[in-house]
């Protein structure tokens, strides 16, 4: 029951919260998705073809700076700074389609999008044009999902 006596309906994302260990990395998710790419970068790992990958190891902030690196303006309401879910350490340079190359890149896995998350992806490519970062959904996952679960050891689905 909430405050007001009415009852509270359990939102069914929040038993796929939680602590998972995957590739020695002891990591707390927010969604089953998120720990199944996870499993998807280490078995990417594991074969040799990344060279590693962390779990929300940045945090960009939405604010421009001169070439001392002081901060010249910034965000003064509204979200102000984005944490990408993965970082991940290729092998080689990579390139994407827009022609910015990277050995890193930054990935964010999306159920949905909300205004919120719209607004940080937008300032991401604003205030830091060089990142390069892309966006997994549910196409990624119903693309993937039957292979997946049958090749990458641990892969969760959804009960």
């Amino acid at each position: 029951m909430d405050n007001q006596g009415k009852e509270k309906i359990p939102d069914r994302r929040q038993k796929y919260k939680g602590w998972r260990e995957i590739g020695g990395k002891r990591c707390y998710f927010k969604s089953l998705w998120e720990a199944n790419y996870a499993r998807f970068l280490q078995w990417l790992k594991d074969r040799g073809d990344i060279l590693d990958w962390d779990y929300e190891p940045e945090t960009f902030w939405f604010e421009k700076k001169n070439k001392k690196g002081e901060v010249l303006s910034s965000i003064k309401r509204g979200t102000n700074n984005y944490k990408p879910d993965f970082r991940v350490l290729h092998k080689k340079v990579i390139k994407y389609p827009d022609q910015r190359m990277s050995d890193r890149e930054f990935i964010e896995v999306k159920g949905y999008m909300d205004a919120q998350s719209a607004t940080k992806l937008k300032r991401m490519r604003i205030y830091h044009p060089e990142i390069l970062l892309r966006l997994v959904d549910k196409t990624w996952f119903s693309q993937n999902n039957k292979v997946f679960r049958n090749i990458i050891p641990g892969w969760e689905t959804a009960a």
